[in-house]
């Protein structure tokens, strides 16, 4: 029995969608899109899978978003609070911005950037492990590319919901990837080192040796350490895990060439920083680094100017 919900969410003010989702633009729309407004993307709640719209209807200083959920199968109202608390997640909802944009505001290029940006969450991911996954793909490619085997990634072997006359796709589990073996998961678009690296951190996910959900109770330096120690996972992929995964704004993964490019250009004149040079710059937004730098990163896409 399918079911739709529609209900309306308050996030913490300042909070824009529009900024906020822009990253989403591009890809595969079956899988997660930002079109006309409205977000879309199919959430794994404990093996019952819902598609969710999320298109706002208030101001940046009075954020109002209207939720509709879809499920091929009944939601019960301890389900639809997991959803919720999902979407909550991927965008911040519950965190307030005021503390960062106070800290920035002796510094007169992020404090313009905050301004222009206003409302700005960067988005993390469902799950840990999307993000483990994510940042192994994008190991020494372009963006572009990485989110388009990402995008097959979901459709080759992601759990689907059908809506109407269309099939969206989720990402796939731990157990999906473990399944699928290394030349399925090949067959994305993955060079054969990065599709054994991902098949080995499902497996280990999968037969339980490894716990991601465990690193939220540890410090950054831990965690990263941990992370280090997985075959194929660097300190620049588990900085980029930990950043996007969970949201920990203090970690800076200053050897990606975005993110050093972004903070040169508003910062240096746009020469070449090294990871070393990159670090000290940042070290002016103390514990917000990372929030910081995505600000710059996405002042970089939208084409802001100062």
């Amino acid at each position: 029995m399918s079911q739709k919900t529609t209900m309306i969410m308050k996030p913490r003010a300042p909070f824009d969608l529009v900024s906020s989702s822009l990253v989403f633009t591009a890809g595969d729309r079956r899988v997660r899109s930002f079109q006309k407004g409205v977000f879309t993307q199919v959430i794994n709640v404990n093996g019952v899978f819902v598609w969710v719209q999320l298109s706002s209807k208030g101001q940046v200083n009075k954020p109002k978003l209207m939720l509709e959920l879809f499920a091929e199968e009944y939601l019960s109202k301890e389900k639809i609070q997991q959803v919720k608390n999902v979407v909550c997640r991927i965008f911040s909802l519950n965190k307030s911005l005021n503390s960062f944009y106070s800290y920035v505001q002796e510094d007169p290029i992020m404090s313009q950037i905050t301004q222009k940006l206003c409302g700005f969450k960067f988005p993390t991911t469902p799950t840990v492990f999307e993000a483990l996954v994510d940042a192994i793909v994008e190991q020494q490619i372009s963006i572009k590319v990485a989110r388009s085997i990402e995008d097959r990634l979901a459709i080759m072997f992601g759990e689907s919901v059908n809506v109407g006359r269309e099939v969206f796709f989720a990402f796939p589990s731990a157990i999906d990837l473990a399944d699928a073996g290394v030349e399925k998961i090949r067959q994305a678009g993955l060079s054969a080192r990065k599709a054994s690296y991902i098949h080995g951190v499902a497996e280990l996910i999968a037969d339980r040796s490894l716990d991601l959900n465990w690193l939220k109770d540890k410090d950054s330096g831990v965690a990263i350490g941990v992370l280090d120690e997985i075959r194929g996972v660097g300190v620049w992929t588990a900085e980029l895990t930990l950043l996007r995964g969970m949201g920990w704004f203090d970690i800076l993964p200053a050897d990606d060439f975005g993110i050093r490019r972004a903070i040169s250009r508003y910062y240096c004149g746009g020469k070449l920083i090294n990871a070393v040079e990159a670090r000290q710059i940042a070290e002016k937004w103390g514990s917000w680094k990372g929030l910081a730098a995505f600000y710059l990163l996405a002042a970089e896409a939208q084409g802001v100017l100062l």
